[in-house]
């Protein structure tokens, strides 16, 4: 069985829209298959409808932004209920930072020349959600960067012109959202944080200890190496293993919806108490 549980759409950073998103996943073979869009489940009520009509599997789920130690993490929502008031309170609370994010991100542009930066990337982003993403891409297009990493590297991160720090919830207020709403809360790319090993298993100690359910062991860029790190630090604190490629579909990304190693002998995955599934 092909599962890939960490997705998105132009509902948030992606290309695609939710339609097409869940059409490339049946065509490179997935049977189950989950859109997390960044703090937002606005794309799901399409990709489910697509979902039905292809005979598609979908999770319902969310990556929510989320604060510890100060740092911003990511924690995937799967299959919540897309109607509860908790969860959607709180990615309500997230979508006004990310619209005061985005117009303080303009301004920091236009301090160094970069003129009329909100409305250039409005008109790059499909929907109402602005990420830095959309920044990077219409900085790209205008020919400022080469590409959307030097864009973070010279714009939008620390003290440069266009960083602005992050006001998420803390990790232990967005795992409840996600239980609020029936979901599995997992820690997505452990290791794409620049953290130090050590600092990252007491960041799983300290999420373990709040009710977090899982961790991706299998990402769309892991190593054989990274695979068999995580999957032992996932039996250390007792998380159940998830799997998830994180496609965007941006030009030159590699990463594809379903390409991924196999999920390594595990105590326990995701979806292991998902019935419907087994």
């Amino acid at each position: 069985m092909k599962i890939d549980l960490h997705n998105h759409s132009y509902y948030s950073d992606g290309v695609l829209s939710p339609a097409e998103v869940v059409d490339l996943a049946k065509n490179q073979g997935c049977d189950v298959f989950a859109l997390t869009d960044h703090d937002t489940t606005d794309g799901l009520v399409e990709a489910q409808q697509q979902a039905d009509e292809i005979n598609l599997q979908l999770i319902h789920g969310v990556e929510v932004s989320a604060m510890w130690n100060n740092m911003t993490i990511h924690i995937v929502g799967l299959n919540v209920d897309i109607e509860n008031k908790t969860l959607q309170a709180g990615l309500k609370q997230h979508q006004e930072f990310r619209q005061i994010r985005a117009e303080k991100i303009a301004r920091g542009l236009g301090g160094v020349g970069i003129f009329n930066a909100l409305e250039k990337v409005k008109l790059v982003a499909k929907t109402p959600m602005i990420t830095r993403t959309h920044f990077a891409q219409m900085l790209v297009q205008e020919g400022v960067c080469k590409d959307m990493r030097s864009v973070f590297k010279r714009f939008l991160t620390g003290k440069k012109p266009g960083g602005v720090g992050g006001k998420w919830a803390e990790f232990d207020e967005v795992i409840s959202w996600i239980h609020a709403a029936g979901g599995k809360a997992v820690l997505a790319h452990p290791l794409r944080y620049r953290m130090t090993n050590t600092k990252i298993k007491r960041l799983l100690s300290h999420l373990s200890g709040a009710g977090l359910d899982g961790v991706e062991v299998v990402t769309g860029s892991s190593s054989s190496d990274e695979i068999t790190l995580v999957s032992q630090w996932a039996k250390e604190f007792d998380l159940s293993a998830s799997i998830g490629s994180d496609y965007h579909g941006w030009p030159n990304q590699r990463v594809q919806i379903g390409h991924l190693q196999d999920m390594p002998n595990v105590n326990k995955t995701i979806w292991s108490d998902w019935s419907w599934l087994n």
